[in-house]
């Protein structure tokens, strides 16, 4: 008896402590799952996640250097273009501007010269002005559906801006669309450069090269006269210079300018033309029978500081 006794006391007692482990284990189960839970929830790990989501806000695009063109508009003689700049995934640099299918200035430099007059048609600041204060507004907002643009391609949300935003809007998706370009070798910039004396002929010849992404996006060949008045590129159109007229020419010296111009951006050097006459000729340029050795000595004149 009382060794069945001892025998049940021994396997009560084995019972009890196999359940007592069980009960040990799940109990540590419980604490580990609940130990990872507040491990997930702790700062460090807000502060992890919020990492990566202001990584991935970072990396929206990639780094480097985009540019894109816009078409001529029917309306007038203008078509969008602009230059970006991303770093570490965000626009740091916008550079918003125009060009004119008749060549010369951009219209950037037009307004800043006086040459667009917006004010004096009533606007509230020159188009250079208000196209600064875009740009400023996509770096700041990094978002454009912040423009908020209405039918007229206009928007409440930039103070100062009255302007048609529509072909900013387009260009930029277009540019950050298409990724990044490789970049010319000249540094983005308006460059300018002028003769030291006015010639024989009373005038003096100008060049002001504009840079975007590191090509030559505008040139503009033009002269401005020892008794002041209009410049040549003026006189010429307004059919007061008369080179076909008076002298038979077969084309008008703002005509012939802008072929000489448009082969400048073609060629992207200006150094990269030869002359046939020792006045500065050239049959390099269908189409222009003037000398144009001012023009590209002016070029490469003001293009040595865009290095």
């Amino acid at each position: 008896m009382g060794k069945k006794l001892s025998v049940l006391l021994l396997a009560l007692m084995l019972v009890v402590g196999v359940l007592a482990g069980c009960g040990g284990n799940n109990a540590n189960n419980a604490d580990n799952a609940n130990a990872a839970n507040e491990a997930a929830n702790t700062p460090a790990a807000e502060t992890e996640n919020e990492g990566s989501n202001e990584a991935a806000n970072a990396g929206q695009w990639e780094d480097g250097v985009y540019y894109a063109e816009g078409e001529f508009r029917e309306d007038n003689a203008w078509k969008e273009v602009v230059a970006l700049t991303v770093e570490g995934g965000k626009i740091t640099s916008v550079n918003w501007n125009a060009l004119n299918k008749e060549g010369g200035l951009d219209k950037k430099e037009a307004a800043r010269q006086g040459k667009y007059g917006m004010i004096k048609a009533g606007a509230i600041a020159e188009w250079h002005e208000q196209a600064e204060k875009a740009e400023q507004f996509l770096i700041e907002t990094q978002d454009l559906d912040a423009f908020a643009l209405n039918e007229d391609g206009k928007t409440d949300a930039v103070s100062g801006v009255t302007i048609n935003l529509k072909g900013f809007v387009d260009v930029v998706k277009k540019a950050l669309a298409a990724g990044p370009v490789e970049p010319g070798p000249y540094k983005d910039g308006t460059y300018y450069a002028e003769e030291p004396d006015f010639g024989s002929s009373g005038w003096k010849y100008t060049a002001t090269i504009t840079v975007m992404a590191g090509n030559i996006v505008a040139a503009d060949w033009n002269g401005i006269h020892k008794d002041g008045g209009d410049d040549k590129d003026t006189v010429s159109k307004n059919g007061e210079y008369g080179m076909v007229e008076k002298g038979g020419a077969q084309a008008e010296w703002h005509e012939q300018a802008y072929l000489a111009e448009q082969y400048l951006i073609e060629t992207q050097d200006p150094t990269a033309i030869t002359y046939t006459t020792e006045q500065g000729h050239t049959d390099a340029i269908s189409g222009v029978t003037i000398h144009v050795v001012e023009f590209f000595t002016l070029a490469e004149e003001a293009l040595a500081n865009a290095k």
